[in-house]
């Protein structure tokens, strides 16, 4: 499948960053603006997510062999690779079955391990607003409150909001497909060893890499290790901004 993208920057080292579930490019941009001083920075919308196009099919092996077709096609060998949730587990398995396109891998805030279905109040929030007939986030965000109470990840949800030809908003992202394989999203990945130099990076306040996961990682990822943002959640790169940017840059930058 070919996926939408942005190229931020005119020269340096690949960074390719893939985004989490229900995200898309556009979580990444004002980072990317940054990095784009140092990296050519390239931007990824994955199947079923923001202007990437639409499948009735929705797996870690399909979006890694997306991610595949995508680097072949922009000639991208060496790559500094980010992932963040979902995008972080894509990123795994493309290390695992293709490393011989990558340099080094960071992933954000999720682990190989499986994790229990989540979503559930997201999905019937999400569920809840009425296609094409609301004119102003305001309108959505009014019924989505009643599901999630968090103002950031209310915001971070109402951006896979567009307007279709009558000016009336409607999802980006595929959205019955995503809830179709919404536990598959969080099951154990199939990796046997991955050798390629890796650092997770953790929010502190959130629970998906707890320090027990720690032994497992490393026996999976042996060049691996994990750093923690203090005070941060699951979207340490929003959350932490200036200790992510820094960080990204002293791992890839070594």
């Amino acid at each position: 499948m070919k996926l939408n993208y942005k190229v931020k920057g005119e020269s340096g080292e690949p960074l390719v960053i893939i985004h989490g579930l229900f995200g898309s490019l556009d979580n990444w941009q004002t980072l990317a603006n940054k990095l784009s001083e140092t990296f050519m920075v390239y931007l990824v919308d994955l199947r079923n997510h923001g202007k990437s196009l639409h499948s009735e099919d929705h797996s870690y092996e399909l979006m890694a062999e997306d991610l595949k077709e995508f680097f072949e096609d922009n000639f991208l060998n060496d790559v500094n690779l980010i992932g963040h949730s979902m995008g972080g587990k894509t990123a795994l398995l493309f290390a695992d079955k293709y490393p011989e396109y990558l340099a080094k891998l960071m992933v954000v805030d999720i682990g190989v391990k499986g994790y229990p279905p989540h979503h559930s109040e997201i999905l019937k929030g999400l569920n809840a607003i009425p296609q094409g007939e609301f004119s102003s986030r305001n309108q959505a965000d009014e019924i989505l409150v009643n599901y999630v109470p968090d103002f950031s990840t209310r915001q971070f949800l109402l951006k896979n909001l567009t307007r279709d030809e009558h000016k009336k908003l409607v999802w980006k992202m595929n959205l019955p497909v995503l809830e179709r394989y919404i536990s598959e999203m969080g099951a154990e990945l199939p990796i046997d060893s991955i050798e390629i130099e890796t650092i997770f990076v953790r929010g502190e306040v959130s629970n998906y890499i707890l320090e027990s996961d720690y032994s497992s990682i490393k026996e999976l990822l042996p060049n691996s290790s994990v750093i923690t943002a203090k005070n941060a959640g699951h979207w340490v790169h929003a959350e932490a901004p200036e200790f992510f940017y820094k960080e990204v840059l002293k791992f890839f930058g070594e």
